[in-house]
């Protein structure tokens, strides 16, 4: 067992996990955070896609003790005040980005990353900065979209 202290979504967190409990089986399991969700548990389908230092990461790829002393940004974590959308979230929700909306969580928090490195990224670079994150529903087009209009609403959003 190891116990681990973190930051999730802008509240400090202590936890006590075994030492291969990975990142987003603590969300889940020990702070019962679920919008992250379990999609593959190999890496392949970025529904887990959360942020680590401000960064999109895996969390199926991640083991809660490499967390130890770092920020996590959930899903949850994004809405201010917990009413105010996200400008990605926005434009998710105005550009019907989702489907079944299992891959939305994920593709929203990996869309908020292509947008803070890229600023406001064409189709083309969205679709690239895409692979890895999977979505057997929609086709992508809407996605990208919400990407692109999302990412154009940023400037100035965490």
């Amino acid at each position: 067992m190891a116990e681990i202290s973190l930051e999730v979504n802008g509240k400090q967190a202590v936890l006590d996990v075994p030492d291969n409990t990975l990142l987003i089986h603590a969300l889940r399991d020990h702070l019962r955070l679920t919008g992250a969700h379990v999609g593959c548990d190999t890496s392949q389908c970025g529904a887990c896609t959360v942020h680590v230092d401000g960064q999109a990461v895996k969390s199926c790829a991640m083991l809660a003790v490499q967390a130890e002393g770092r920020s996590v940004t959930t899903i949850e974590g994004l809405a201010k005040d917990g009413d105010d959308l996200h400008p990605m979230q926005q434009a998710f929700h105005d550009n019907h980005g989702l489907q079944c909306g299992y891959c939305t969580p994920g593709m929203v928090m990996v869309g908020i990353d292509i947008a803070r490195r890229h600023g406001k990224p064409d189709p083309a670079t969205v679709r690239h900065e895409l692979e890895g994150n999977l979505c057997r529903c929609t086709g992508y087009q809407n996605i990208v979209a919400s990407i692109v209009e999302g990412a154009g609403k940023m400037e100035g959003t965490a």
